[in-house]
């Protein structure tokens, strides 16, 4: 006789890089969907504030400074839980637009530590606790990037790649475990932090990304996607949604309105 799956009230989602963006907006919404949540991020002020606010709200929230690189760190973090129901590999970001002849190694080197290693590091720790929850799910936050390429991306580009491969070769590895692998991949999303930080802090090359563009997606656009698929039945696993805004029907190709 199947196990029972537990209710979203009693089960924990940890959501990586919930500091901001996508991961805050998705940490709200598994938040609202029943699920207590914990908050991991490197800004203990951000993720501590978020959780104050859920917590008002009078839903379940916890935060927990964490950097998804640092694999002791993450191991030590894992011993807090007996069960898990939902991961949610957030972390990660995209620095410079350099070409391949000119790309600063050490960006690509940070970009594939956050992207991959980090995703690999919680999936790896918290793995144990998803199988023991009897209904387990690890989402990966992707991107289009790692389903196309584009000319001055390839750092990002790869690790977004990367990241696409591990959830594709996990689903196979680990296929009659109850646990799910879900890839939501991304396009344009525009968001406070994401297009500043890949360019350095400036706000005027942030700004040229999405110049033109009518309604690029939000966090709470991917955040829904994010919650959609986790909640479906048991027995529906989402293996990959790419979700893009209307105007974007690539990577390349993007209907900008003019001035």
């Amino acid at each position: 006789m199947a196990t029972a799956v537990p209710p979203a009230a009693s089960r924990i989602a940890v959501v990586t890089g919930a500091s901001s963006g996508i991961g805050a907006a998705t940490a709200r919404r598994l938040a609202e969907a029943g699920y207590r949540v914990v908050l991991t991020a490197r800004r203990k002020d951000r993720i501590e504030a978020l959780a104050e606010e859920l917590t008002a709200a009078r839903h379940s929230a916890t935060a927990y400074p964490l950097d998804v690189t640092d694999r002791a760190a993450v191991d030590e973090f894992a011993t807090a839980f007996r069960t898990v129901g939902v991961l949610v590999n957030n972390a990660g970001g995209a620095l410079g637009a350099d070409p391949v002849a000119t790309g600063d190694p050490q960006d690509w080197r940070t970009m594939y530590e956050t992207n991959v290693i980090g995703t690999l590091n919680l999936t790896q720790a918290l793995l144990p606790k998803l199988d023991a929850s009897g209904d387990g799910t690890v989402v990966v936050v992707s991107s289009t990037a790692g389903h196309a390429t584009y000319e001055g991306g390839a750092g990002y580009v790869a690790a977004k790649h990367a990241e696409h491969v591990l959830a594709e070769t996990l689903r196979l590895e680990i296929v009659g475990r109850p646990v799910r692998v879900i890839e939501i991949a991304p396009g344009m999303v525009k968001t406070e932090e994401f297009a500043l930080t890949r360019f350095g802090g400036d706000a005027d090359k942030a700004a040229k990304v999405y110049e033109g563009v009518a309604e690029p997606l939000t966090a709470d656009d991917v955040a829904d996607t994010v919650a959609w698929a986790v909640t479906r039945p048991p027995h529906v696993n989402i293996d990959l949604l790419v979700v893009r805004p209307r105007a974007q029907a690539s990577n390349t190709k993007v209907h900008r309105e003019a001035r």
